[in-house]
């Protein structure tokens, strides 16, 4: 409760005179950028930063909390959500919370916060200072060495992207003409294998007569000769008992060749003639007619018969290839040959010239970079090794892991997106869709980039189940040096 605050509101009211006009020093753990809202109004009150109420400004630090946003104590730990500015001349400026004030810990470098007598801090605001500069000029000098490589590959990416583009349309210029040339070649190749194909086929047709010609021949032979070795008794017919005499005309496998078997074999009839035997029964016996062997040792061969041999031999294998074709024919398939040449080796050049295209086109909408510096990376792969598995990144394609000891390379994602926070998009790659994990997701890893003299994979880990991440440096991400960073001051 407030016993005398009464009195010093009318003592305030009394004095508002010669205060409206005055300038009041900024209350302790107000910052300059602040001071000119703790100023008192003309009627020597204050308003509460949020707004909700107004108070004598002599409760401003009077360690008693009269504000719902505590804005009223920012020298004091009246209130739990109040905020006490450290100004940490030579450092940086800095707020902490109102409860730490004068609890016994030195948190602002020049120790402002503890007043009460109960601890003394040293200021070492310039030390730190002197130590923040140090390592601000190294990063800003790492930054800068950073940014202008980063500017070189900006520009080896435009470069290649404007090649790109003039190869582009070069290419597509090309292609029409060449796609034109394809379809006259396949014309000119349709109108000569036309005539081709007639001969040819004519060819082939003669020698299929030919051949059936021959084989009907054989057959004739080969069943002149069955029915010869038949033909036991010398009558010019073959009957049942010669039959029978055959096992090999044994149907039911029982080892005899009955009567009825025998029958069969001449379809019904009880002997056949030599051209009954050779047009009604030889077809359906030659598979399974055997010719008769002897114990005879064979004859010796004299060499001169063993040459013909041979020699005949050779004339047989002559005799089952098909002739040459004539020379009309011959000329035909030489200018199809031709024409299916040429047609060939433009389309071939024709698909070569649409991969290119096709490879084109997929670098060009690539995303990389708000000033292609990125593209340096393509087509690069970067690895990291922790004590299990190396790490594989190779950017705008994918990312994997292997044991270490060596095995089966597992798939951690391929190329999805950048997915950087809408102010930064640049800042982090996606690569998704990687091999699956047992009973749970697809593997995917997020690649962190930060700022770097040289290209490389710095760390792996896995701050989720089977979603992995990647820092990666590269001075594709260092930007120029600003002026924004935070600087030592010597704020009064």
């Amino acid at each position: 409760m407030r016993t005398l605050h009464t009195f010093f509101i009318i003592l305030a009211q009394l004095l508002c005179s010669s205060i409206t006009n005055a300038t009041i020093g900024r209350p302790r753990g107000v910052s300059i950028s602040m001071a000119s809202l703790y100023q008192p109004a003309e009627d020597g009150t204050f308003t509460c930063l949020d707004g909700s109420s107004k108070i004598p400004y002599e409760y401003v630090n009077d360690d008693y909390c009269d504000c719902n946003d505590g804005t009223d104590e920012p020298g004091t730990s009246a209130c739990p959500n109040g905020k006490f500015h450290c100004t940490n001349a030579g450092y940086v400026p800095s707020n902490i919370l109102s409860s730490r004030v004068n609890d016994g810990v030195c948190d602002c470098c020049d120790g402002t916060d503890e007043d009460a007598g109960r601890i003394e801090c040293v200021n070492n605001c310039k030390e730190l200072g002197k130590k923040l500069k140090e390592e601000q000029d190294r990063t800003r000098k790492l930054q800068q060495e950073g940014f202008e490589k980063q500017k070189t590959f900006s520009d080896e990416g435009k470069r290649v992207h404007e090649e790109k583009i003039a190869r582009q349309a070069e290419l597509e210029k090309e292609r029409e003409t060449l796609e034109v040339t394809v379809k006259d070649l396949e014309t000119a190749k349709l109108e000569a294998e036309s005539p081709e194909t007639e001969a040819k086929d004519k060819h082939q047709k003669a020698w299929d007569e030919l051949k059936a010609e021959r084989q009907a021949k054989k057959e004739v032979e080969a069943a002149s000769l069955a029915f010869k070795e038949l033909d036991t008794n010398g009558d010019n017919s073959i009957d049942l008992q010669e039959i029978i005499a055959h096992p090999e005309f044994d149907i039911d496998s029982n080892s005899v060749v009955s009567e009825e078997e025998a029958k069969e074999h001449l379809e019904d009839k009880e002997s056949v003639d030599h051209d009954t035997f050779t047009k009604d029964i030889w077809p359906h016996v030659k598979d399974i007619y055997k010719k008769p062997t002897t114990e005879e040792p064979p004859p010796e061969v004299d060499p001169s018969t063993e040459a013909r041999g041979e020699e005949d031999q050779t004339e047989q294998k002559d005799e089952d290839s098909m002739p040459e074709y004539d020379e009309e024919t011959k000329k035909l398939i030489e200018a199809a040959d031709e024409a299916r040449k040429n047609y060939d080796e433009a389309n071939s050049k024709l698909k070569e010239l649409d991969n290119e295209l096709s490879s084109i086109k997929s670098y060009l909408e690539q995303d990389y970079g708000p000033n292609r510096e990125y593209a340096i990376l393509q087509d690069q792969c970067f690895e990291y090794t922790d004590r299990e598995y190396t790490y594989k990144y190779c950017p705008f394609s994918k990312g994997s892991q292997r044991p270490k000891n060596g095995g089966h390379e597992t798939s951690l994602g391929n190329w999805g997106n950048w997915a950087g926070p809408e102010n930064d998009k640049y800042s982090i790659q996606l690569y998704e869709k990687g091999q699956n994990c047992w009973n749970g997701p697809d593997r995917s890893v997020k690649v962190h980039l930060k700022c770097g003299l040289e290209h490389r994979l710095l760390s792996s880990s896995e701050p989720s189940r089977c979603e992995y991440a990647f820092e990666f440096e590269t001075p594709c991400r260092c930007s120029q040096p600003s002026g924004g960073t935070a600087q030592p001051h010597d704020e009064l």
